[in-house]
């Protein structure tokens, strides 16, 4: 560029420096600016050929940009070398500054070493300072404006002056090494921001996609969706409901973000939904329509947060059950229900009162407490039962016992139990006596068996049409004639059972007369006028007593009734 007894710096020169300096600053992309460092030194520096070798992520080095010879540039450009040669060579060159220098006289020690390189041949240099085409030169550039992170290197060749660089020249090319290193670490800074602004947008998109996927799954899915709150004071509270839901409902979505799912479910059903509020939680309940009605629907439950560690939500899909619903409890109906007379079949009849007694004669209770006591010394306090000893009844091996305290002084009570379920909720169920002289106010289950009087002779005479049409209007009067809560049944045929509870024996007698009083007045069927009468047999429910027991007694009791009575009482027709 110049020679050492040059005493000034030629202007034309330094312009073309700045120049080239300003060049690595306009660069678009990392490919860019690497080969506008290259073309720089030869515009800029005045050197025939230059090369860029760039650290990759492993640390070895590439070459990523040459100028000033196409063939050499074919030969090399890609082309690896390792690090461990790349700082061999660093280390042993001659020390300008930033800058390292190998003469030819050296070099030759570098040729087995995978650094690429191109080869000039050339005479030994006539005078000093003459450069040779062997002669190497490198200048390292570094992170940070001369730091310690190797960026890479720029390798330079053939002076246009043919002389080694001087003190100004070694100056240059050390500056210009330190802001294309600058210049290489803000592309490479765009070039990640680009990157990641590339993948931020992709990331975006893909989450708008997938919000509009789930908006209109939500949105336009055909069964009920809902998004509640979940935690905190407004646990539960709708936020968000599809059209589906609403349509279901009834309800706009503006009303339906003031409620909660609590508030719409029937009351018998809270429970069930409490048991259900969490991730993957499942139940059949009923949700109440805008008109008070409610529909039979099938919750399913998810939980989703906003962000990572932002606030969770409960995503609630809802699927009308209802007719679903409709036909199990038809089925349900069908099976525990006489499919002529809408009644309670016998089955039902049987479970209903099996559900109101236990296997346990009343008689007994005071005794067996008494007896407890006696032999626990009258302790008091809270217990189930010793094992095998029910104080009702005696040892069964199926009661239960606890102790409080423990050992002499610990406490003892009971409660009654049957197969180890304690039964602190069953009402026992005891006989009135049968003689209303003797009424002493006790009240019991009254069992009332009911069969007809000259049925047979109205089947026979009119057939089974006309008598399927008298049991169904006579079970019509029965169910009127009771209050809500008792039950009548259809045993078979044309015998009824009614469940009284409550009752005792003047009022059982009284509701015997009233039911058959309701039955003697005449059935139209097609014109014409039938009559049947009934016999009433009265029993009690009584805790000891198996159910066919009850039945038998008053079956048993029905028919001395109708034997007891003359035929013109029991005529029907």
């Amino acid at each position: 560029m110049e020679t050492e007894s040059e005493p000034y710096v030629r202007l034309a020169t330094l312009r073309q420096l700045h120049e080239a300096v300003a060049e690595l600053n306009t660069a678009r992309s990392l490919a860019d600016t690497l080969q506008t460092v290259a073309d720089g030194v030869v515009s800029g520096l005045g050197y025939e050929l230059s090369c860029v070798n760039v650290v990759q992520a492993d640390g070895d080095l590439v070459v990523a940009a040459f100028a000033g010879s196409a063939a050499a540039e074919a030969l090399i450009t890609g082309r690896v070398g390792s690090r461990a040669s790349w700082e061999r060579r660093l280390l042993m060159g001659e020390s300008w500054g930033e800058l390292r220098f190998i003469p030819h006289t050296e070099g030759w020690v570098l040729l087995e070493d995978d650094v690429p390189q191109w080869y000039t041949e050339g005479p030994d240099p006539r005078f000093e300072d003459e450069w040779h085409p062997q002669d190497r030169l490198y200048a390292p550039m570094y992170a940070s404006g001369g730091g310690s992170e190797l960026l890479g290197v720029i390798s330079v060749d053939r002076p246009r002056g043919g002389r080694r660089p001087g003190p100004w020249g070694q100056e240059a090319l050390q500056m210009y090494a330190s802001q294309a290193a600058i210049a290489i670490s803000n592309a490479r800074l765009r070039a990640n921001m680009q990157r990641a602004l590339v993948r931020l947008e992709r990331e975006q998109q893909a989450l708008r996609a997938s919000e509009e996927s789930f908006r209109q799954a939500f949105e336009y899915a055909p069964s009920g969706m809902a998004i509640a709150e979940m935690g905190g004071d407004q646990h539960g509270r709708l936020l968000r409901t599809n059209d589906a839901l609403c349509r279901l409902l009834g309800r706009p979505a503006s009303a339906m973000r003031r409620h909660s799912f609590s508030d719409l479910v029937h009351p018998e059903d809270i429970g069930t939904l409490l048991r259900t509020s969490a991730e993957g939680g499942r139940a059949e309940l009923r949700l109440l329509r805008r008109d008070g009605t409610y529909v039979w629907v099938s919750l399913r439950n998810s939980v989703v947060a906003d962000t990572a560690d932002g606030p969770r939500f409960l995503l609630t899909h809802v699927e009308d059950i209802e007719e679903r619903k409709s036909r199990e409890l038809q089925l349900a109906h069908r099976a525990s229900h006489d499919s002529l007379t809408g009644l309670p079949n016998s089955a039902e009849l049987r479970s209903r009162l099996s559900a109101r007694l236990c296997s346990r004669p009343h008689a007994m209770r005071e005794t067996a407490v008494e007896a407890l006591d006696a032999a626990y010394g009258g302790y008091e306090g809270t217990v189930l039962y010793e094992p095998g000893y029910d104080a009702y009844d005696g040892y069964d091996g199926y009661d239960q016992y606890e102790e409080s305290g423990g050992g002499q002084g610990g406490t003892r009570s009971a409660v009654p139990a049957v197969g180890g379920v304690p039964l602190d909720h069953h009402v026992h169920m005891v006989a009135p006596s049968d003689d209303p002289e003797a009424d002493d106010g006790t009240k019991g289950l009254a069992v009332l068996f009911c069969d007809l009087d000259g049925f047979k002779s109205i089947n026979d005479r009119f057939g089974h049409n006309t008598g399927d049409a008298v049991l169904i209007e006579v079970a019509r009067r029965l169910a009127t004639g009771v209050r809500d809560g008792d039950t009548v049944a259809r045993l078979g045929g044309d015998e009824f059972v009614v469940l009284a509870d409550g009752l005792g024996s003047a009022d059982a007698a009284d509701l015997a007369v009233r039911l058959r009083n309701a039955i003697i007045p005449p059935i139209r069927v097609d014109g014409r006028a039938v009559r049947v009468g009934a016999s009433f047999g009265i029993s009690w429910a009584s805790c000891g007593m198996s159910v066919e027991e009850v039945l038998q007694s008053a079956d048993q009791r029905m028919y001395i009734e109708k034997r007891s009575r003359s035929k013109v009482h029991r005529r029907a027709g």
